[in-house]
């Protein structure tokens, strides 16, 4: 190795897979190669969604030197292929570090689910300092999905483990207060917790004219108001309120609901439209990464929802893209979280929060009513939309936030 400190960070997923926590690793890994780090990566070879990607076992990309191992690959179809894929990288993981190279420090991100108790138990049969990218919280995202009871003996044990995590890191990264004030009950000191967002690039996500965009004739979308659920549905999101007032619609001349990208509850919505017979809602699988600008420029409202259990257990990073877009969020979702707070605070667009409505399908009226108010107010979503860019530039942009991890990094384990 050089005398650069020498970082690990190790994620399930890394690019050239479309995962999401694979692309801000691989923005992050290539930013602090640039800033003088030697970064190395250590993956899987499997896709975020299943299947093997056709790349080399070590490659180096852009400055970032790249390990990968070969795991099963099922794929996040089933709950069963899914725990052989976590459970068969975990293993490698745990025989890497205790017998791989040692480094000034290892980044550990969430992915697979306590991922974390791997870089403790090498801290504790060999002294390797290690930090947690907490990217989301487990097992209470499990506890919170009803899948491990929190007081039985599986949720006891897996919790005292996770705890135990984060307790002998050297430092996590959170992403917002909520998420912090998790991980400080934990029993994590204070000056050992740093909140850095996740973030998209201004250059890779902009806002673009409808008549520049070539996304808008190619799926009949010319002249249309276009309501967009972008990225992941994952069990952590709601769509019981958004898939109502895509039914409410429904006929409407100008109103269309588009959903891009993929998830474990894609066949739920899917099957919602087809019993409905919806004829203004479309699923579209995943646009390239160079592509995207051009995606989340096609809507004119943007979709966020959230479970209420998720609060401070999940931060969604669609946020950040919608931003940079240039254009207004509807969260539908819990008021004390860490999204709402960032929408709530910079005045980016609306949170509905269903536990405020008390009568049965009152939410959903909220929903509708706020999509037809920004339907008839071009001027709200713009004034929206601008606003949202100016505050992605100032906190959210790749480049403000990768410098955070930089001097976060500089104070750990010393400048390159």
């Amino acid at each position: 190795m050089s005398n650069a400190p020498s970082l690990l960070f190790i994620n399930q997923h890394y690019a050239p897979d479309l995962a999401s926590t694979a692309q801000h690793l691989r923005d992050l890994a290539e930013h602090l190669a640039a800033d003088g780090f030697e970064v190395h990566v250590f993956c899987s070879r499997g896709h975020y969604l299943s299947g093997e990607m056709d790349v080399p076992a070590e490659e180096t990309r852009n400055g970032v030197h790249v390990h990968r191992v070969r795991t099963t690959a099922f794929g996040r179809e089933s709950t069963l292929g899914r725990i052989a894929d976590y459970a068969s990288f975990f293993l490698q993981v745990l025989w890497w570090l205790l017998t791989g190279p040692r480094y000034d420090a290892v980044v550990s991100l969430t992915t697979p689910p306590l991922l974390p108790v791997a870089m403790a138990m090498a801290h504790r049969l060999r002294g390797q300092p290690y930090g947690i990218w907490s990217m989301d919280l487990h097992p209470e995202a499990e506890q919170a999905l009803g899948m491990v009871e929190s007081d039985g003996p599986l949720g006891s044990v897996l919790q005292g483990l996770a705890d135990w995590s984060y307790r002998r890191a050297a430092f996590t990264v959170d992403l917002g207060p909520h998420m912090k004030a998790r991980i400080r009950a934990k029993g994590v000191p204070p000056d050992r917790v740093h909140t850095i967002p996740v973030w998209s690039k201004k250059e890779e996500v902009h806002p673009i004219p409808s008549n520049d965009n070539p996304l808008m004739e190619d799926l009949g979308l010319a002249d249309k108001f276009v309501v967009m659920y972008s990225g992941n549905a994952g069990l952590g999101h709601r769509f019981d309120e958004v898939l109502r007032a895509a039914n409410h619609f429904d006929g409407h001349p100008d109103i269309r609901f588009l959903f891009v990208g993929s998830g474990p509850r894609r066949e739920e919505i899917e099957a919602f439209a087809e019993r409905r017979e919806l004829s203004n809602l479309t699923y579209l699988d995943y646009f390239p990464r160079d592509q995207i600008k051009y995606s989340l420029s096609l809507a004119d409202v943007h979709l966020l929802t959230l479970r209420r259990s998720f609060s401070g257990i999940a931060v969604p990073g669609k946020l950040y893209g919608i931003l940079a877009a240039g254009r207004p969020v509807l969260m539908v979702g819990p008021e004390a979280s860490d999204s709402a707070d960032t929408i709530r605070r910079h005045e980016v667009g609306a949170v509905i929060d269903p536990a405020h409505y008390k009568r049965n399908g009152t939410a959903t009226e909220a929903v509708i009513e706020t999509i037809t108010d920004l339907y008839q107010h071009p001027e709200r979503r713009r004034t929206l939309g601008e606003r949202g860019r100016e505050v992605f530039l100032e906190h959210f942009e790749q480049e403000t936030c990768c410098d955070q991890w930089a001097a976060l990094l500089r104070q750990e384990v010393g400048a390159p």
